[in-house]
């Protein structure tokens, strides 16, 4: 029986629609540029809605910008609304519009109207995997781009480069009437609790994968999973994919130090209650502690 969380997730933007089908296409006045500088986004506050730059701010027709080296690359739409990113070939420099500030990703995670948080969040990773690729990874030369598909594409070897999206499980291990929460070295804040988590390796399942993590975080055996739901995650380049699972065998716990810096069994009634959030592992702890767990 599926399971019905109302708390929305960070790509949860219905009604609005995601398109993200690639189109070799040219902005127009009422679309929107992120620019960039390092991982830090352009952004300006209005009340309590971020919004950034939409391309007439620029004030300068298309073909002038052409001119002076200065392109734009097609991320993706919501509903009516496109979205771009000056090209990372360009040669020009693109003057940002008066009353834009940097902001870093962290922001995304509070921030509204939520369509653009998620908008974001999923064009900063495009925008990095972009400026990874400038130059080609077999033969140094500088890139270009495919006219069909979103794929780099060297045109002295033609090799071709497609946006690598990493998978990464996140595992709920039930204990009877407890959880497992761990907090990271280094990220632990006050009883802010996370739950094991790790990317998949070359040649395992998810559920392979499932295994190993808990095993290597804290020594616990598990069985019985069960798959919850994905999520998309522009903050790693990731793919989640929520697992619950139970306990198999013996409880006792065997933190590794080099990832964690706490791993324990906490009774329902003590999981914090979730504030709002847009994560997956928020919304798998909240099912739990309010009993509406699938095991």
């Amino acid at each position: 029986m599926a399971i019905c969380y109302t708390d929305p997730m960070i790509q949860d933007i219905e009604p609005r629609q995601f398109y993200v089908e690639y189109h070799g296409l040219a902005p127009r006045p009422e679309d929107t540029i992120f620019m960039y500088e390092g991982d830090a986004v352009y952004v300006r506050r209005v009340g309590d809605d971020m919004v950034f730059p939409k391309f007439y701010e620029f004030g300068r027709k298309l073909e002038s910008l052409e001119a002076q080296q200065i392109r734009f690359r097609y991320l993706f739409s919501v509903d009516e609304e496109r979205f771009f990113i000056p090209d990372i070939h360009n040669t020009g420099v693109l003057q940002v519009p008066h009353g834009y500030e940097t902001k870093r990703e962290n922001m995304y995670r509070v921030a509204k109207p939520r369509y653009l948080a998620f908008a974001g969040i999923t064009a900063l990773q495009l925008y990095q995997w972009y400026s990874a690729h400038k130059y080609c990874g077999r033969c140094g030369a500088e890139t270009g781009h495919s006219d069909t598909e979103r794929a780099i594409l060297c045109p002295h070897c033609g090799y071709i480069e497609y946006p690598k999206i990493s998978p990464v499980v996140i595992v709920a291990v039930i204990n009877g009437d407890s959880l497992l929460v761990t907090q990271y070295k280094g990220r632990a804040i006050g009883n802010r609790y996370a739950l094991v988590a790790g990317f998949g390796e070359i040649g395992e399942s998810l559920e392979d994968t499932v295994r190993r993590e808990v095993f290597e975080e804290t020594g616990i055996h598990v069985r019985n999973l069960h798959y919850y739901k994905s999520q998309p995650w522009g903050f790693s380049s990731s793919l989640l994919s929520g697992f619950f699972c139970e306990l198999d065998g013996d409880p006792k716990i065997t933190v590794d130090e080099n990832e964690l810096s706490v791993a324990i069994w906490l009774p329902r009634q003590e999981i914090p209650v979730a504030d709002s959030d847009i994560a997956l592992t928020t919304e798998m702890m909240e099912l739990f502690r309010t009993g509406k767990a699938p095991l």
